[in-house]
């Protein structure tokens, strides 16, 4: 994610087996990583943990926390909690609590590869019926890409997953995005925005690496970074889910790296 510090290079284009087993295999690691961290996290338990704990998971893959190489993120991965949006700080501070919304963000570097898996999920009881959301975005986000191949408008997959929010009840967050990723963190294309862009004539192309994300909401429509440089809030409050995973574009179905065993989430 972090696509407010962004990072800008070629597209990756899949032009060999030994490329596409490179990315298989990172993007096996920030899935696992992101599944352990889920599992792991209790109520009572700070960000802070449950941060370390994934950063151990990545270490003994093998594996280096992209936003923490990339831009000296003061975490392993980015954890979000309740109405935070995205790149929350993992913090000794913040206690998780029963019912509460996480937002869990693993990117991360295995042998100059880079993929990006990322999730929300409700921790325990659904306190405050978090889950209809949550579950909105699993299902835009899973659509959304099943309609991804080479040939196809980037604009009109964000025209999808802003419909498709509106006709469950929710709004879109607008300026964070899907990105191209694989031989860094952030390359082209730049912005897989959640709705239409009609000065967005990009199409995707046959054999390239995506992340694609949604941010659907309740309430806002743009994210706003706080006074840690980090953090990013809704501009009119409310809550956002986030689910988002590493692709590869094909001819037909693409390629879905960071699905673990048909799972999502």
């Amino acid at each position: 994610m972090l696509k407010n510090k962004k990072q800008k290079s070629d597209t990756m284009s899949i032009s060999k087996e030994a490329e596409l087993v490179a990315m298989k295999r990172v993007s096996e690691a920030v899935a696992l990583t992101l599944r352990e961290m889920r599992n792991y996290a209790r109520p009572g338990m700070t960000t802070k943990q449950l941060d370390n704990y994934g950063a151990e998971i990545l270490a003994g893959l093998g594996a280096k926390s992209a936003p923490l190489l990339t831009y000296g993120f003061p975490g392993a991965t980015c954890i979000s909690v309740n109405n935070e949006v995205a790149h929350g700080i993992p913090s000794d501070k913040r206690i998780l609590q029963e019912g509460d919304l996480i937002n869990i963000d693993v990117s991360a570097e295995l042998d100059g590869y880079w993929s990006d898996n990322g999730g929300s999920f409700v921790l325990g009881i659904d306190k405050q019926n978090h889950e209809p959301l949550v579950e909105a975005s699993k299902k835009i986000l899973k659509k959304a890409i099943s309609q991804i191949k080479g040939g196809v408008r980037i604009a009109e997959i964000g025209r999808l997953i802003e419909t498709e929010a509106k006709k469950s009840g929710y709004k879109v967050i607008r300026n964070l995005t899907g990105h191209g990723v694989g031989r860094s963190l952030h390359e082209a294309p730049d912005e897989i925005a959640n709705y239409y862009d009609r000065f967005n004539t990009e199409r995707f192309r046959k054999n390239s690496v995506v992340a694609v994300e949604t941010f659907i909401a309740t309430h806002s429509t743009m994210a706003d970074t706080q006074a840690d440089g980090w953090t990013l809030l809704g501009n009119k409050g409310g809550y956002v889910a986030q689910h988002e995973h590493t692709i590869v574009v094909t001819a037909d179905k693409p390629v879905i790296l960071t699905e673990m065993n048909g799972i999502w989430g």
